[in-house]
């Protein structure tokens, strides 16, 4: 696991500047303390760097990236994992081919030679971004993992495209533009971003299951884009009916998710586990401890707030596990005061301070000599987990049933989730027309964000507000969505659909994931979104990821065996941190943030938000009339507000490039 950065010019004969990749490299030294690289292919106008986290092949010199294969063709820089990679390299072997290490990352450059990319991708299996250069061909190739575990952000600059693992690995190149987009400020108030999209203008991501095509013709750079996987359900017609035999795909869960955590245990260093009071992330230590001849290590977040804190169901699983658990316990102080370096490295807003959480928790990690840990993220997507595809089953999927029946079952739902009521959930149905256009119905998942849309739109600033006055960011991430995987499927998929392409990428493997993991150089591995175990649960009936009032059934009924009953019997429990309004302490933590960069000064300087409507915001938040539910929302639209001063502060009011060479020097890394 480790960052990757390159330029490609749009003339053969501009030599990439060695030291501007080496700083590139640098300002991402978290991603890959263990070392760095550089390459530049002569006279093509290419190079890539590299910081190196190890984890397979330990040997510094050997492992090295960038790769260049022997007869000089091929450049690579690679960030992730592939696993089952010792199969597929014996078996290259067996053709002759001929490895100069023993890391995963290899494989890529043999299999590209024999196969070309389009074979080469079905072999690969895990969470990665890499770049890739072919001086045969003359092109450059950005490619995605399937779910966008991996980040990989890429830009246009008047001599050609720079890449890089992070948004800052752009910034530090001299040539690239620091500027917000007035569509991407919009977008970073209400949460929810449009796919492939940044806060910033001009800034691309390579979307999951993505290859972008960078070809230099008669002096110019040709960019085209490539879906070469993607979230594909079944035609509802094509799921058996009501007489579906259970068992089989239980078991067929139980077998591919076993053999996931197996392939994710592979490391040349010690691979511990996070444990929330969730199934999925109890199911993924339990199958880790049994398929493991040692004590699993597991590290859990625990809240100062009962309602929230789920450490007494981790204490149980970790007890039944024999896991050496380590707890650590969080309060309001710890959660704002590192509010601003999480943002650093989210490089986008944050609604919910579980992001800073989940940075805290990677510094234990870290400290306790860890570097990997497999996570349940994932199985909320696969399964349909969350309070929003229940109140869409029951809304939209459950036509046989009568009306007081689904009515009854909702009710209930919104009682179970009123914490999140405001979040997690809508205040009140929110209809987007392009959605409904889209699909034929508005998401309950993207309700919640989408409504903001009203809220945020007054606290733009004059000039930005009139950019973005007639714009529609409902329409905009619709138009995103790929109708031919929505078209003919069942409502609960089309549902699941949405989430996967808007917020597992742009928030949970972000903000939640990869962005607050590899800010202290840990990687995490989230076994659920191995592409063939979601392939498989593609084709398990909806009526079987919700059955009843159940969601998550056919996982549990296949983790049955190695969790807690009260787990086992428990509704989902939406993992975030308590919101700033459910204690005074974290609220004043908020309030003294906001006098840093949400005074007058700082929102005038940044030109980005209306300081009255700032202002009138946290009137409202403190008005003891204003309801809970919509208190909620307001410590989200908060966050925002605090997250895009932050990100001004971070990388538009600092020199980026000047900061970039800076750390390379403390460093000692240099370009020979």
């Amino acid at each position: 696991m480790c960052g990757i950065a390159g330029i490609f010019n749009q003339r053969a004969e501009q030599t990439p500047e060695a030291q501007t990749l080496v700083n590139m490299a640098a300002i991402m030294h978290h991603r890959g303390p263990d070392g760095f690289g550089y390459e530049i292919m002569p006279d093509t106008g290419v190079g890539f760097s590299h910081a190196r986290l190890s984890i397979i092949d330990l040997n510094e010199d050997r492992a090295r990236q960038p790769f260049v294969s022997q007869d000089q063709r091929l450049l690579l820089a690679h960030n992730g994992e592939f696993y089952d990679f010792k199969r597929i390299r014996a078996d290259l072997t067996a053709q002759g081919a001929r490895f100069r290490s023993k890391s995963d990352s290899e494989i890529v450059l043999h299999l590209f030679e024999r196969e070309g990319l389009d074979e080469t991708l079905k072999h690969l299996r895990g969470e990665f971004a890499f770049a890739l250069y072919d001086q045969k061909d003359d092109a450059m190739y950005l490619v995605r993992d399937r779910f966008g575990i991996k980040p990989l952000y890429y830009t246009e600059t008047d001599d050609g495209v720079v890449f890089g693992s992070e948004l800052k690995v752009l910034f530090a190149h001299p040539k690239v533009k620091r500027e917000f987009s007035s569509e991407g400020l919009y977008h970073q108030l209400i949460q929810v971003m449009v796919p492939g999209s940044t806060a910033f203008a001009g800034i691309r991501q390579v979307a999951p299951g993505q290859v972008v095509k960078i070809e230099r013709r008669d002096g110019q750079l040709q960019i085209s884009e490539h879906q070469y996987w993607d979230v594909n359900f079944p035609l509802e017609q094509e799921y058996p009916g009501d007489d579906v035999d259970e068992q089989s795909y239980i078991d067929g869960v139980r077998k591919h998710l076993l053999e996931a955590v197996q392939l994710r245990l592979t490391a040349d260093v010690p691979v511990g586990c996070y444990l929330s009071g969730g199934i999925d992330s109890c199911a993924i230590l339990g199958l880790s401890a049994a398929a493991t001849q040692t004590s699993v290590k597991a590290f859990t977040i625990g809240f100062d707030s009962a309602e929230y804190d789920e450490t007494p169901i981790a204490e149980e699983m970790a007890a039944a596990t024999g896991a050496d658990h380590h707890i650590m316990r969080l309060n309001a102080d710890d959660l704002y005061d590192h509010f601003v370096k999480t943002i650093w490295h989210t490089e986008r807003t944050i609604y919910n301070t579980l992001g800073v959480a989940k940075y805290l928790m990677s510094q234990q990690v870290h400290a306790a000599n860890y570097k990997v840990v497999l996570t349940g993220e994932g199985s909320d997507e696969l399964f349909a987990g969350y309070p929003a595809f229940r109140k869409d089953m029951f809304l939209h999927g459950l036509d046989h049933l009568p009306e007081s029946e689904r009515k009854a079952w909702q009710e209930l739902l919104e009682k179970n989730n009123k914490l999140f009521k405001g979040a997690m959930l809508a205040r009140e149905e929110f209809v987007s027309p392009a959605f409904n256009a889209k699909m034929g119905f508005t998401p309950s998942c993207v309700q919640p964000w989408l409504s903001c849309a009203d809220v945020a739109l007054p606290l733009l600033a004059e000039e930005r507000r009139a950019e973005v006055r007639d714009y529609d960011p409902g329409k905009a991430i619709a138009d995103t969505l790929d109708e031919t995987m929505l078209r003919g499927r069942h409502p609960l998929d089309r549902a699941q659909y949405v989430w996967i392409k808007t917020m597992l990428e742009g928030q949970i493997l972000t903000w939640g994931g990869d962005r607050v993991d590899m800010a202290n150089s840990m990687e995490a591995r989230p076994a659920f979104l191995d592409h063939h175990l979601a392939e498989y649960a593609f084709t398990v009936p909806p009526h079987l990821r919700i059955k009843g009032n159940k969601e998550k059934y056919v996982l549990r009924e296949a983790m049955k065996g190695l969790l807690p009953e009260v787990l086992y019997k428990r509704e989902k429990f939406a993992f975030m941190a308590p919101p700033a309004h459910t204690d005074p302490k974290k609220w004043q933590a908020v309030v003294k943030l906001a006098e840093q960069f949400l005074s007058k000064e700082a929102v005038q300087e940044a030109g980005l938000l209306d300081f009255a409507a700032v202002q009138e915001t946290f009137a409202k938040h403190e008005d003891e009339n204003t309801a809970i539910e919509e208190k909620v929302q307001l410590d989200a639209v908060i966050n925002h507000m605090l997250g895009v001063q932050i990100l001004h502060h971070h990388f538009i009011k600092t020199d980026v490039p000047a900061l970039a060479a800076q750390r390379a020097k403390e460093l000692g890394w240099k370009s020979c």
